[in-house]
């Protein structure tokens, strides 16, 4: 399947919440981007941008009754940067969630 877009991690916020989950969580995460790579327009429900943010998006997966998000934004339209993950146990993301994620955000921008 050819791909619109594409994603990286930085550093490793990511990759060690990936690999503290579950296989089967791990599957749907892996799945789940798979459609945000070649999917050209994808549905709210697996990518949305989070409100009042400055262009930071939340990747939501569902494994069963478990609901996760990773937070992500675009660098240069077709690059999806991953960063920090966290399983949802409310309805709300929480803000200490949210302040990581743009604190991360601003950190790569920073870097280049």
């Amino acid at each position: 399947m050819e791909r619109v877009r594409k994603t990286i991690f930085y550093k490793r916020y990511f990759l060690d919440f990936f690999e503290s989950q579950r296989l089967k969580v791990k599957k749907r995460i892996t799945w789940t981007l798979d459609v945000i790579e070649t999917v050209a327009q994808v549905p709210e429900q697996y990518l949305k941008h989070l409100e009042g943010t400055d262009g930071l998006y939340e990747i939501r997966v569902q494994a069963g009754s478990d609901i996760f998000r990773i937070f992500c934004f675009f660098d240069k339209g077709k690059l999806v940067v991953l960063m920090n993950g966290f399983h949802k146990k409310t309805m709300k993301t929480p803000p200490s969630e949210i302040e990581k994620a743009l604190k991360i955000k601003k950190e790569y921008e920073n870097s280049k």
